[in-house]
């Protein structure tokens, strides 16, 4: 049986917890709150007010969290993007298959953990509106770009130091792996209004598509080796 001193604190405790969990979900629910009206609005229409009332929390907790809208969208891409370059990494690290699968892999794993949740939407953002706002695309490009290039340039010099990849000119080919990614990206959030009725895209299917141009070419046959590649 409960002590008369149990009993005058125990229904105080449960708020008291109830608070703290609350206390502790704020700065998620706010990252999420932000994420869905960035992706819908772009970063200059989103006020902060909005992203707190749709987190059910006031501007001014926002601020406690977040000093400034600035810093609220670069935690958001902290959250959905930069802060998985770690696991991508280890994981390449641990791959045992040839370069060629593990170029399939990443691009599959990319579309799985950003290209089908409400991050995509980032990359169109970044794309409109960094020429007007100089500090986030230098964000962007540090925190996003740049390890991103990394990493494919990783992949791309292990298939050339096995054996499986003949000697590349990277940079090009970092781009022409990414350019798949943005495509497919611009069609999720822009072009799918500008498009035939009923037009689809299959998103893995486009690019296991790329991937077999990329690692194959489009030539049924080997060009003669006369022919030196131009540089």
């Amino acid at each position: 049986m409960s002590s008369p001193a149990a009993a005058q604190t125990e229904p105080d405790a449960e708020p008291r917890q109830r608070r703290a969990r609350r206390k502790e979900a704020r700065p998620g629910e706010l990252l999420d709150a932000a994420l869905r009206l960035f992706v819908e609005k772009g970063f200059a229409a989103t006020r902060v007010e909005e992203v707190a009332a749709a987190a059910g929390v006031s501007k001014g907790t926002l601020f406690l969290y977040f000093p400034s809208k600035e810093e609220l969208f670069k935690a958001v891409v902290r959250e959905n993007i930069t802060g998985r370059f770690q696991e991508w990494s280890e994981e390449l690290d641990q791959f045992e298959g040839n370069s060629a699968e593990l170029v399939r892999y990443c691009l599959h794993t990319w579309w799985e953990r950003v290209g089908m949740t409400p991050a995509s939407g980032i990359t169109k953002l970044v794309m409109a509106e960094a020429g007007i706002f100089p500090e986030i695309a230098a964000f962007y490009q540090r925190e996003v770009i740049e390890p991103g290039h990394e990493l494919i340039r990783r992949i791309l010099q292990r298939g050339i130091d096995r054996g499986e990849f003949r000697p590349l000119a990277m940079d090009h080919t970092i781009y022409s792996l990414i350019s798949p990614m943005i495509f497919v990206l611009l069609w999720k959030h822009a072009m799918v209004p500008c498009v035939p009725s009923g037009t689809t895209l299959d998103p893995l299917g486009f690019i296991d598509n790329q991937v077999d141009l990329l690692l194959h070419g489009m030539l049924a046959t080997t060009p003669p080796t006369d022919q030196a590649p131009r540089p």
